[in-house]
């Protein structure tokens, strides 16, 4: 009873295949090249705001199904969902209802009361994480050192830690920072959403 109408590899194929065929319900995986399932939801959220887009994912990582959740997903699901509760779920979502289940529930309301992080505080988190201190950051960043530690107050206080090796745990477990952030990459140890920043 259902018709695949397309397929795409990366995310801004998928973009482009949801313009063409405008799917009644449009299955997303969170992680694929090009943006990620996370950026095509929110970009044909842009232009098809009645869009019913359901993410699939390998993690139930809290971060991840806020994000989505709060972007206009209409479900989330992990991967080794059963055949039955995948087409349950599109049927769904295809009724104009949200598919919550009771684990993603729980999640988003321990996630609810957490103020969201700046792209400044997540780049000091990153980097924080891999170690560097903060003239260290600063430099990298170009920002004064004052300002890393202005940054660094107040993720703490919204991540309710109290030092960088437990913010960095807690952004790993919670998906607020993932383990390819902690490796320098070829432009050195620059973060790469701080590029052009």
């Amino acid at each position: 009873e259902f018709t695949v109408v397309a397929e795409a590899p990366s995310g801004s194929e998928t973009v482009t295949r949801y313009r063409e065929h405008r799917p009644d319900v449009t299955l997303l995986d969170l992680r694929m090249p090009e943006g990620g399932g996370l950026r095509a939801l929110r970009e044909i959220r842009s232009f098809a705001p009645e869009a019913r887009l359901l993410l699939l994912s390998s993690y139930g990582v809290e971060e991840d199904v806020y994000q989505s959740m709060r972007a206009g997903a209409a479900g989330y699901l992990l991967k080794d969902v059963d055949r039955d509760e995948l087409v349950a779920a599109i049927r769904h979502v295809h009724a104009g209802k949200l598919w919550v289940t009771g684990n993603i529930t729980a999640m988003l309301a321990e996630r609810a009361p957490r103020p969201d992080l700046t792209t400044r505080e997540i780049d000091v988190l990153r980097l924080l994480a891999r170690g560097l201190i903060c003239r260290e950051i600063g430099k990298v960043l170009a920002i004064s050192e004052s300002t890393v530690r202005h940054h660094t107050i107040h993720l703490f206080a919204k991540l309710e830690v109290t030092d960088r090796t437990e913010a960095a745990s807690f952004a790993l477990q919670r998906g607020i920072i993932q383990l390819d952030d902690l490796a320098p990459d070829a432009a050195g140890s620059r973060p790469r959403s701080a590029l052009g920043s």
